[in-house]
């Protein structure tokens, strides 16, 4: 037991050649070894794990080797060389800078640098975590490091680059070190595996090199720790097992859930993943990463960013082709949304819960702000079926009759007739209206009986041609305006311009040949042509839906030059709306409303 060594130590580099991830910077080092260009300070920087250190103790055996190869590498034969294998080189010095960052540590270095060396040409200090030196040691430190003698060389390695001072900044060498991928952490894995017999499966190195997060010297200790646990038989079941990961087969068998619409298995597997120890927040996480991750799986060009064995890629290519862009758009947006909200949340779990109910629902949501914004609404999700309700769903007709509340008819659909809009209570929205609208406008959504489709429901109309109602109603101002500035608050935000515009905008009805006819006066033709496309997508759409009046009609005027539009004040405006409806007074009466 006492002659076991970590896998970091003992797979740890001792060529450049045999440097993982770093190719680019062992390149340049071999490179000023072979022209004898060699600088009197470095700086190594990066996150840990990267090989700052073990590339500054190779830099140092490779310039003091006494017979070097013809590729610039050290021998490994010479006294020199053995001499920084067996740990006895006097040539080298390490200086931990995290429990000697004094003045006076400083200045014990800086008499050593005044010592020759005995045998080789140079006299190598490397200097880790050289960022938790004091002010005044580094103070101390500029000096020497500026103009030191020709033997020395000085070495610092940080993982903070930016606590070190511009000064020691400006007399280095800067080499940065980058996090490792997680296909060179695979292959070196594998390869340390397959020089200690062991058996492992790829799935189960990629996720140990995912685990590391760009450090190779972690994923050899999780490599370690792995091992132990599964007596060398590396698979992927006991890995995540004994790392505590969440399975991706969870995310997948979501997904699917989600496009088929399915909530009540998606909240029963997430119930599944909490039994199982996993809290709701690196879930969450977790999905969002995977829903990136089924993006990015789309286009073959883009498939090349995923890390992940070759087996769990077709699994990504397969189901992304599934998958709407739109749709992929809202849910990655909805699971940042719950991650923010999640540390603040109370009910955390509710929070995910609800992320999830919105992601299944925006699967069937093709509205206006379909990949542009995410519909912040809920549907009927669960249905009470008794035995003679389940024998009457098969024979249910396909479209509700206008009685039927909004949870029985999401009960009372068939199959085929799911994604078929349901009849829903309006959503009164009073934050676009003037204040002198608002308390009348709640007085007569109370008042109305008759329910309405929202527009977010109503199906994307992208022949123009709207649903027909059940009867021409007759349409009144208040109401009209009421749809009107209801369907401007729905507008995403590439129509902010146009949408200010419609806020002010004053329709008038009349009745022409038993047509309602709504006229808007607006300020030039560009508004004018915009307002006529975007009637002819959504708007007449959603105003004949919600107004029940199939034969509604809206007509777009320039107004005439020299014509001038009178602006009403808000008394003016509750004035004009006493004289329309004469219920009106006594409404303010009883309840003693006033104007804000």
């Amino acid at each position: 037991m006492s002659d076991y060594i970590v896998s970091a130590r003992k797979y740890r580099p001792v060529t450049f050649g045999s440097v993982v991830g770093q190719g680019a910077i062992a390149a340049t080092l071999m490179n000023a070894i072979q022209s004898g260009k060699l600088a009197h300070a470095y700086l190594f920087c990066g996150p840990r794990g990267v090989g700052k250190t073990t590339c500054a103790r190779i830099f140092a055996k490779t310039i003091n080797c006494m017979h070097p190869q013809p590729n610039g590498e050290a021998c490994g034969e010479c006294e020199s060389c053995q001499a920084f294998q067996e740990g006895r080189s006097m040539n080298i010095h390490e200086l931990d800078a995290a429990s000697n960052n004094s003045v006076d540590d400083i200045r014990t270095l800086i008499d050593q640098v005044r010592i020759p060396p005995q045998i080789g040409r140079y006299k190598v200090f490397i200097i880790d975590e050289v960022h938790m030196l004091s002010t005044a040691a580094f103070n101390a430190f500029l000096k020497t490091l500026e103009e030191p003698p020709a033997h020395a060389i000085f070495i610092l390695a940080t993982t903070e680059k930016h606590k070190i001072l511009p000064t020691i900044l400006s007399r280095c060498q800067v080499y940065d070190f980058q996090r490792m991928s997680v296909s060179d952490i695979v292959n070196h894995l594998a390869n340390v595996a397959s020089q200690e017999g062991y058996t492992c499966e790829p799935a189960a190195l990629n996720i140990i090199a995912q685990k590391a997060d760009g450090g190779m010297r972690d994923a050899l200790s999780i490599f370690d720790q792995v091992v132990s646990y599964t007596g060398g038989n590396i698979t992927y079941a006991r890995t995540i097992e004994n790392l505590n990961v969440l399975d991706y087969d969870y995310y997948f068998r979501l997904v699917d859930h989600m496009l088929k619409g399915e909530i009540k298995e998606s909240l029963l597997l997430f119930n599944e993943v909490l039994s199982h120890g996993f809290e709701g927040g690196p879930f969450i996480g977790g999905l969002a990463s995977h829903l990136r991750d089924v993006l990015v799986s789309r286009d073959s060009a883009t498939a090349q960013l995923l890390e992940v064995a070759d087996d769990v890629r077709a699994r990504y290519v397969e189901q992304a082709a599934r998958c709407k862009p739109q749709w992929l758009y809202r849910a990655i947006s909805i699971c940042n949304q719950c991650d923010q909200a999640y540390r603040t949340s109370r009910n955390k779990r509710l929070q995910v819960e609800l992320a999830i109910i919105e992601c299944s629902q925006a699967a069937t949501d093709d509205g206006i702000a379909s990949g542009l914004r995410p519909v912040r609404r809920l549907n009927p999700i669960f249905s009470r079926l008794t035995t003679g309700d389940a024998g009457r769903q098969a024979q249910a007709p396909q479209a509700p009759q206008a009685h039927q509340s909004a949870s029985q008819t999401a009960s009372a659909q068939t199959p085929a007739a799911a994604n078929k809009p349901s009849r829903v209570k309006p959503t009164l929205r009073l934050g676009a209206l003037s204040p002198s609208l608002r308390s009348v406008a709640k007085v007569q959504h109370n008042q109305t009986a008759a329910t309405t489709v929202d527009a977010a429901t109503a199906p994307a109309a992208h022949d123009g041609q709207p649903m027909p109602p059940e009867e021409d109603r007759p349409v009144q101002q208040l109401d009209f305006m009421l749809q009107w500035q209801s369907f401007v608050t729905r507008l995403p935000i590439d129509y902010k311009a146009l949408a200010q515009r419609m806020q002010i905008m004053q329709p008038s009805l009349e009745v022409v040949d038993g047509r309602t006819v709504a006229t808007i006066i607006v300020e030039n033709d560009d508004v004018c042509r915009q307002m006529r496309e975007l009637s002819a997508q959504q708007l007449l759409t959603h105003m004949r839906t919600t107004l029940h009046n199939n034969h509604l009609e809206l007509n777009f005027e320039v107004v005439a030059k020299g014509e001038t539009t009178h602006v009403y004040d808000k008394h003016e405006k509750l004035r004009l709306l006493c004289e329309r409806h004469a219920v009106l007074p006594k409404f303010i009466k009883c309840f003693e409303l006033e104007l804000e």
